[in-house]
């Protein structure tokens, strides 16, 4: 995503440690599957699939989840008009927030988990979130009262430049 002249851009990816523990869990088993039922022959499980699923999972679970995590992330821009935002593979294109519909803007300290569920584009009690890590983001409101949370780790100063323009 890129906008002409931005005078804020910030790119976030999926980096937590405990999230790639997760994700590394599945090749280290798809690896074991396939050296016990297609090398030694000894079926795995007790009820195995066939050698070409357990290959084909092994490709999707332990090489395809694995680049597309790696990939997905949030990029926020801000150019003189409005907030573009896309968070990849999810946004095409970006979404944009035009200044003149945006009432307010306030730099945040949340809890992922407990005010909107986790991480990622999310809903909760306390409006909309775009999320990739860490516990800091800007709420922006709406002319129509929805309230959107911009995840950021630096949420004061892009809090700073939406206010600047509203």
């Amino acid at each position: 995503m890129q906008t002409d002249d931005p005078i804020f851009s910030e790119s976030q990816k999926f980096r937590q440690w405990y999230v790639w523990l997760a994700v590394a869990i599945a090749p280290i088993i798809f690896v074991w599957a396939i050296l016990q039922q297609v090398v030694l022959g000894v079926p795995f499980g007790t009820n195995p699939s066939g050698n070409v699923v357990l290959i084909l999972l092994a490709i999707v679970f332990g090489i395809a989840f694995p680049f597309f995590l790696y990939r997905m992330g949030l990029d926020v821009q801000l150019s003189n008009e409005a907030i573009h935002m896309r968070f990849w593979p999810f946004h095409l294109k970006p979404r944009t927030f035009y200044f003149s519909d945006i009432d307010n803007a306030e730099p945040v300290t949340y809890s992922p988990l407990k005010d909107y569920g986790g991480w990622g584009i999310r809903y909760g009690a306390k409006g909309k979130a775009y999320n990739v890590s860490g516990n800091q983001g800007v709420v922006i409101t709406l002319g129509t009262g929805q309230r959107i949370l911009i995840g950021s780790q630096r949420h004061k100063e892009l809090s700073s430049l939406i206010k600047d323009r509203l």
